[in-house]
Protein backbone atom coordinates (compact mmCIF):
# COMPACT_ATOMS: atom_id res chain seq x y z
CA UNK A 1 0.00 0.00 0.00
CA UNK A 2 1.39 3.39 -0.99
CA UNK A 3 0.72 6.22 1.47
CA UNK A 4 0.57 9.70 -0.05
CA UNK A 5 1.14 12.36 2.56
CA UNK A 6 -0.51 15.74 2.22
CA UNK A 7 2.81 17.58 2.02
CA UNK A 8 4.36 15.86 -0.98
CA UNK A 9 6.03 13.00 0.87
CA UNK A 10 6.05 14.16 4.51
CA UNK A 11 3.19 13.89 7.02
CA UNK A 12 1.14 16.97 7.79
CA UNK A 13 0.94 18.32 11.32
CA UNK A 14 -2.42 16.66 11.94
CA UNK A 15 -1.05 13.34 10.67
CA UNK A 16 1.84 13.54 13.14
CA UNK A 17 -0.49 13.88 16.12
CA UNK A 18 -1.08 10.48 17.71
CA UNK A 19 -3.35 11.57 20.59
CA UNK A 20 -5.27 14.76 21.43
CA UNK A 21 -7.93 15.65 24.02
CA UNK A 22 -9.99 18.76 24.72
CA UNK A 23 -9.98 18.59 28.53
CA UNK A 24 -13.36 19.35 30.06
CA UNK A 25 -14.94 19.84 26.65
CA UNK A 26 -16.32 18.23 23.51
CA UNK A 27 -14.40 17.11 20.44
CA UNK A 28 -12.90 19.85 18.28
CA UNK A 29 -10.86 20.10 15.08
CA UNK A 30 -8.45 23.02 15.21
CA UNK A 31 -7.17 25.25 12.40
CA UNK A 32 -4.26 22.84 11.81
CA UNK A 33 -6.57 19.87 11.35
CA UNK A 34 -5.74 18.32 14.73
CA UNK A 35 -8.72 16.32 15.98
CA UNK A 36 -9.12 16.80 19.75
CA UNK A 37 -11.32 14.09 21.23
CA UNK A 38 -13.94 14.63 23.90
CA UNK A 39 -12.48 14.35 27.39
CA UNK A 40 -12.23 10.63 28.29
CA UNK A 41 -12.13 11.50 32.03
CA UNK A 42 -15.67 12.89 31.94
CA UNK A 43 -17.62 11.34 34.81
CA UNK A 44 -14.53 9.49 36.08
CA UNK A 45 -12.21 11.94 37.80
CA UNK A 46 -12.09 15.67 38.47
CA UNK A 47 -14.50 18.33 37.31
CA UNK A 48 -15.07 19.88 33.89
CA UNK A 49 -15.49 23.64 33.66
CA UNK A 50 -16.59 25.93 30.84
CA UNK A 51 -16.27 29.10 32.94
CA UNK A 52 -13.89 30.53 30.35
CA UNK A 53 -16.39 30.54 27.46
CA UNK A 54 -17.55 34.00 28.56
CA UNK A 55 -14.06 35.40 27.95
CA UNK A 56 -12.10 36.07 24.76
CA UNK A 57 -8.73 34.32 24.93
CA UNK A 58 -5.74 36.37 23.80
CA UNK A 59 -3.03 34.77 21.60
CA UNK A 60 -5.46 32.15 20.27
CA UNK A 61 -7.25 32.15 16.92
CA UNK A 62 -11.03 32.69 17.22
CA UNK A 63 -11.71 29.21 15.88
CA UNK A 64 -9.62 27.52 18.60
CA UNK A 65 -10.44 29.58 21.68
CA UNK A 66 -12.66 26.77 22.92
CA UNK A 67 -9.49 24.73 23.56
CA UNK A 68 -8.50 27.30 26.21
CA UNK A 69 -11.99 28.13 27.48
CA UNK A 70 -12.81 24.67 28.83
CA UNK A 71 -10.72 22.78 31.35
CA UNK A 72 -10.56 19.84 33.72
CA UNK A 73 -9.38 20.31 37.29
CA UNK A 74 -9.24 18.13 40.36
CA UNK A 75 -8.73 18.59 44.08
CA UNK A 76 -5.91 16.06 43.94
CA UNK A 77 -3.33 14.89 41.40
CA UNK A 78 -4.88 13.53 38.20
CA UNK A 79 -3.76 12.67 34.70
CA UNK A 80 -4.14 11.02 31.30
CA UNK A 81 -2.61 7.85 29.84
CA UNK A 82 -1.33 8.09 26.26
CA UNK A 83 -0.54 4.80 24.46
CA UNK A 84 2.64 4.99 22.33
CA UNK A 85 3.79 1.98 20.32
CA UNK A 86 6.63 3.26 18.14
CA UNK A 87 10.10 4.51 18.97
CA UNK A 88 10.95 8.06 17.97
CA UNK A 89 11.04 11.72 18.94
CA UNK A 90 7.82 13.13 20.35
CA UNK A 91 6.39 16.39 21.66
CA UNK A 92 3.85 16.82 24.45
CA UNK A 93 1.88 20.07 24.13
CA UNK A 94 -0.32 21.22 27.03
CA UNK A 95 -2.68 24.17 26.62
CA UNK A 96 -3.61 26.54 29.45
CA UNK A 97 -5.40 29.82 30.17
CA UNK A 98 -6.13 31.40 33.55
CA UNK A 99 -9.78 32.42 33.34
CA UNK A 100 -10.62 32.74 37.04
CA UNK A 101 -7.82 34.14 39.20
CA UNK A 102 -6.64 37.70 38.65
CA UNK A 103 -3.25 37.54 40.34
CA UNK A 104 -0.29 35.21 40.68
CA UNK A 105 0.28 32.67 43.48
CA UNK A 106 -3.38 31.61 43.37
CA UNK A 107 -2.99 28.44 41.28
CA UNK A 108 0.43 26.78 41.19
CA UNK A 109 1.12 23.14 40.32
CA UNK A 110 3.63 20.74 38.72
CA UNK A 111 3.37 18.44 35.71
CA UNK A 112 4.87 14.95 35.69
CA UNK A 113 5.50 12.56 32.81
CA UNK A 114 5.95 8.95 33.91
CA UNK A 115 7.19 10.21 37.27
CA UNK A 116 9.55 12.84 35.84
CA UNK A 117 8.73 16.44 36.82
CA UNK A 118 8.76 18.28 33.48
CA UNK A 119 7.06 21.52 34.58
CA UNK A 120 7.77 22.92 38.05
CA UNK A 121 5.58 25.48 39.85
CA UNK A 122 3.41 26.40 36.88
CA UNK A 123 1.65 29.69 37.63
CA UNK A 124 -0.33 30.50 34.50
CA UNK A 125 -1.25 34.04 35.52
CA UNK A 126 2.36 34.80 36.40
CA UNK A 127 3.48 33.57 32.97
CA UNK A 128 1.01 35.37 30.70
CA UNK A 129 -1.72 37.10 32.71
CA UNK A 130 -5.49 36.64 32.67
CA UNK A 131 -7.51 35.01 29.84
CA UNK A 132 -4.38 34.53 27.72
CA UNK A 133 -3.35 31.32 25.95
CA UNK A 134 -0.20 29.60 27.19
CA UNK A 135 1.32 26.37 25.85
CA UNK A 136 3.75 24.19 27.79
CA UNK A 137 5.84 22.16 25.33
CA UNK A 138 7.84 19.11 26.45
CA UNK A 139 10.02 17.15 24.00
CA UNK A 140 10.76 13.49 24.79
CA UNK A 141 12.00 10.39 23.00
CA UNK A 142 11.36 6.68 23.19
CA UNK A 143 13.99 4.17 22.12
CA UNK A 144 14.37 0.47 22.87
CA UNK A 145 12.05 0.50 25.86
CA UNK A 146 13.50 3.67 27.37
CA UNK A 147 11.87 7.07 27.88
CA UNK A 148 14.20 10.08 27.76
CA UNK A 149 12.88 13.46 28.91
CA UNK A 150 14.77 16.55 30.08
CA UNK A 151 17.97 14.60 30.67
CA UNK A 152 16.34 11.80 32.66
CA UNK A 153 15.80 8.19 31.53
CA UNK A 154 13.35 5.54 32.71
CA UNK A 155 11.83 2.28 31.54
CA UNK A 156 8.92 2.70 29.12
CA UNK A 157 6.11 0.15 28.99
CA UNK A 158 4.07 1.58 26.10
CA UNK A 159 2.10 4.13 28.12
CA UNK A 160 2.87 7.80 28.69
CA UNK A 161 1.25 9.02 31.92
CA UNK A 162 0.82 12.80 32.07
CA UNK A 163 -0.03 13.96 35.60
CA UNK A 164 -1.06 17.35 36.92
CA UNK A 165 0.22 17.45 40.47
CA UNK A 166 -1.61 19.03 43.39
CA UNK A 167 0.40 21.86 44.97
CA UNK A 168 -0.03 24.33 47.83
CA UNK A 169 -2.10 26.80 45.79
CA UNK A 170 -5.52 25.66 44.58
CA UNK A 171 -6.10 22.73 42.20
CA UNK A 172 -4.13 21.47 39.18
CA UNK A 173 -5.78 21.72 35.78
CA UNK A 174 -5.34 21.48 32.02
CA UNK A 175 -7.36 22.90 29.14
CA UNK A 176 -6.22 20.64 26.29
CA UNK A 177 -3.23 18.50 25.39
CA UNK A 178 -1.80 16.45 22.55
CA UNK A 179 1.17 14.25 21.69
CA UNK A 180 2.79 14.36 18.26
CA UNK A 181 5.77 12.89 16.49
CA UNK A 182 8.42 15.46 15.65
CA UNK A 183 10.60 18.18 17.15
CA UNK A 184 10.10 21.61 18.69
CA UNK A 185 10.24 23.24 15.27
CA UNK A 186 7.13 21.30 14.23
CA UNK A 187 4.90 22.73 16.98
CA UNK A 188 2.57 25.60 15.92
CA UNK A 189 3.36 28.84 17.71
CA UNK A 190 0.79 30.95 19.52
CA UNK A 191 0.11 34.49 18.41
CA UNK A 192 2.49 37.13 19.88
CA UNK A 193 1.88 38.07 23.49
CA UNK A 194 0.42 41.59 23.63
CA UNK A 195 2.94 44.07 25.00
CA UNK A 196 5.92 41.71 25.23
CA UNK A 197 6.87 40.83 21.66
CA UNK A 198 6.18 44.40 20.52
CA UNK A 199 8.59 45.74 23.10
CA UNK A 200 11.13 43.12 22.08
CA UNK A 201 10.97 44.29 18.47
CA UNK A 202 11.30 47.95 19.53
CA UNK A 203 14.32 47.13 21.65
CA UNK A 204 16.01 45.23 18.82
CA UNK A 205 15.53 48.22 16.52
CA UNK A 206 16.99 50.50 19.19
CA UNK A 207 20.01 48.25 19.63
CA UNK A 208 20.60 48.21 15.88
CA UNK A 209 20.45 52.01 15.69
CA UNK A 210 22.93 52.33 18.54
CA UNK A 211 25.19 49.82 16.84
CA UNK A 212 25.32 52.06 13.76
CA UNK A 213 26.63 54.94 15.86
CA UNK A 214 29.15 52.94 17.87
CA UNK A 215 30.34 50.66 15.08
CA UNK A 216 29.15 47.45 16.69
CA UNK A 217 26.03 45.82 18.10
CA UNK A 218 25.58 46.13 21.84
CA UNK A 219 24.83 43.03 23.82
CA UNK A 220 21.30 42.88 25.25
CA UNK A 221 21.15 41.92 28.89
CA UNK A 222 19.35 38.57 29.43
CA UNK A 223 15.68 39.04 30.30
CA UNK A 224 15.69 42.78 29.66
CA UNK A 225 13.86 42.50 26.37
CA UNK A 226 10.91 40.77 28.06
CA UNK A 227 10.08 43.62 30.41
CA UNK A 228 6.98 45.60 29.53
CA UNK A 229 7.87 49.23 28.92
CA UNK A 230 5.88 51.57 31.17
CA UNK A 231 6.64 54.82 29.35
CA UNK A 232 9.19 56.82 27.39
CA UNK A 233 12.70 57.17 28.70
CA UNK A 234 13.31 60.27 30.82
CA UNK A 235 16.66 62.00 31.36
CA UNK A 236 18.46 61.29 34.61
CA UNK A 237 17.93 64.39 36.83
CA UNK A 238 21.20 63.65 38.62
CA UNK A 239 23.27 63.32 35.48
CA UNK A 240 23.93 67.10 35.09
CA UNK A 241 26.83 68.81 36.91
CA UNK A 242 25.27 70.93 39.70
CA UNK A 243 28.55 72.13 41.28
CA UNK A 244 27.97 75.68 40.04
CA UNK A 245 24.76 75.85 42.04
CA UNK A 246 26.41 74.82 45.30
CA UNK A 247 28.69 77.88 45.74
CA UNK A 248 25.93 80.46 46.48
CA UNK A 249 24.31 78.02 48.90
CA UNK A 250 27.56 77.54 50.83
CA UNK A 251 28.14 81.32 51.02
CA UNK A 252 24.60 81.81 52.37
CA UNK A 253 25.17 79.19 55.08
CA UNK A 254 28.51 80.83 55.96
CA UNK A 255 26.82 84.17 56.61
CA UNK A 256 23.64 82.87 58.26
CA UNK A 257 25.19 80.61 60.94
CA UNK A 258 27.52 83.24 62.59
CA UNK A 259 24.68 85.80 62.53
CA UNK A 260 22.35 83.33 64.25
CA UNK A 261 25.02 82.62 66.89
CA UNK A 262 25.45 86.35 67.65
CA UNK A 263 21.71 86.84 68.03
CA UNK A 264 21.55 83.96 70.49
CA UNK A 265 24.34 85.56 72.61
CA UNK A 266 22.33 88.78 72.86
Amino acid sequence: ITICWADGGSPSLAERVIWAVNAGGDSHVDVHGIHFKKDPLEGKIGKASDYGVRLPILRSSPEDQILYQTERYNEDTFGYDVPIRDDGDYILVMKYAEVYFAQSQQKVFDVRVNGHTVVKDLDIFDRVGHSTAHDEIVPFSIKKGKLSVQGEVSTFNGKLTVEFVKGYYDNPKVCALYVMKGTLEDVPKLQPHPGLEKHEDDEEEEEESEAGEEGGKKKVQPGSKYKVQSGPRTPNPYAADNSSLMFPILVAFGVFIPTLFCLCRL
